[in-house]
């Protein structure tokens, strides 16, 4: 642990870090566009299309491929250095994001010619997520500034899928939906390139730094817990929206249910890096997954949509902490020199657990009663959590090892 950090470490101190302001600033810049690119892919396809069904289908090969290959691209990064790998993802993820735009700025163009630029876009999307969080635990030694800075970044990353939509909105006000596509291969290359150069970067570390044991079986906690909290959260978004249907409120109440998830996990992740924790990041992550969890559970009895409200919020104040415990955990947990990789499987984690949770939730929320759904919304978060903390007292501790006490971070993970 470093000597020079302050004893009571604050999220300015992180910003004073040596270079930090500088890689940060332009890795939210470069991030910034996929919280412009979903929406204004989606309503560019549906312009040039005329069809919901071939934008949905597009979209999801855009998502898929972005998200799935994902721990893939990081592998990469982690191999050959964030300055060699990082800058030609975003090169042809923003020349394919520029010819998807292309074919989507007028009605006609063909479907499988929009699939196959959407499709292959994903699959070059640089992970600038994982990278940016490995390179924290690269310039940060202390653990408790660390754990500030990863916080600072959910907070940062999650008020970017805020702005993001609305930047999109007023865009267009004046310029077709794929302006916004352009908009977002702009941003990418843009803040790629300032990142890249940043003096902050590590190079590629020597073939011998990745032989160190550890890989996937370590990050199964961090991911599984990821999965439920993803199941979760996007069950929510359904069953917002079908509690005021069915209590025949207003539908434009809905953006402020789910404002005020967004608006707690912004508060929650700022404490969660405030507080000096002296529990292990994975006793943490299930405290933390449990009670949001139970939170959802319980506003399924929610009487009216102002205290479903408030439970939305009180549901929010676990989020962020959830996810910034849960790349802390991979960080601590990945094989030296493969911390990208590891940040990159629990955001895989995530969105794949969004992805099911929109499936099952619009099942359910047809056949069963509204409060049951919320049930299983919240078991979805707490029962992952549940079952890591059974499997890991169930597990023989090898002599002389103990996991009282977080161990130093030294090469690092996240999505």
């Amino acid at each position: 642990m470093s000597t020079h950090a302050p004893a009571r470490p604050s999220y300015a101190a992180v910003l004073r870090v040596p270079h930090a302001r500088r890689a940060f600033a332009s890795a939210l810049t470069a991030r910034l566009s996929y919280g412009t690119v979903s929406l204004s892919a989606l309503l560019s396809v549906t312009r040039a299309t005329g069809s919901y069904a071939v934008s949905g289908a597009i979209m999801a090969l855009f998502g898929a491929a972005t998200v799935f290959l994902m721990p893939f691209r990081a592998a990469l990064i982690d191999r050959h250095g964030p300055r060699r790998a990082l800058l030609p993802m975003a090169g042809l993820y923003g020349a394919l994001l520029c010819l998807l735009a292309a074919l989507t700025w007028r009605p006609g163009a063909s479907p499988v010619a929009m699939g196959a630029a959407a499709a292959l876009a994903g699959a070059c999307a640089p992970p600038l997520g994982p990278t940016m969080r490995a390179l924290w635990s690269e310039l940060v030694a202390d653990r408790g500034l660390l754990q500030r800075a990863y916080s600072l970044d959910g907070v940062a990353e999650e008020l970017l899928y805020v702005s993001g939509p609305a930047l999109v909105g007023a865009l267009m006000g004046f310029a077709p939906p794929a302006s916004g596509i352009l908009l977002s291969a702009l941003l990418v290359t843009g803040g790629t390139s300032v990142f890249v150069s940043s003096p902050a970067l590590p190079g590629p570390r020597p073939p011998q730094s990745r032989q160190k044991p550890g890989g996937l079986s370590g990050l199964m906690p961090a991911v599984a817990v990821a999965v439920g909290v993803g199941l979760a959260l996007s069950g929510v978004d359904l069953l917002a929206m079908a509690f005021v249907t069915r209590h025949s409120y207003d539908p434009g109440l809905v953006p402020w249910v789910l404002g005020a998830l967004s608006a707690g996990s912004a508060v929650g992740g700022l404490v969660n890096g405030a507080v000096r924790w002296r529990a292990p990041a994975r006793v943490r992550l299930s405290g933390f997954a449990v009670g949001l969890g139970l939170v959802i559970a319980v506003a399924g009895l929610a009487p009216g949509i102002w205290t479903l409200t408030a439970a939305m919020a009180c549901a929010g104040a676990f989020i962020a902490p959830a996810l910034t415990t849960a790349y802390l955990l991979a960080a601590e947990t990945a094989a030296e020199g493969s911390g990208t990789q590891a940040g990159a499987w629990v955001n895989t984690g995530v969105n794949a657990g969004s992805s099911a949770g929109v499936m099952v939730t619009g099942v359910l929320i047809g056949r069963m009663p509204l409060g049951v759904c919320f049930l299983l919304a919240g078991a979805a978060a707490a029962l992952p959590a549940v079952a890591s903390c059974r499997r890991r007292d169930r597990r023989t501790e090898p002599a002389g090892r103990t996991h009282t006490a977080e161990p130093a971070v030294s090469t690092v993970a996240h999505r």
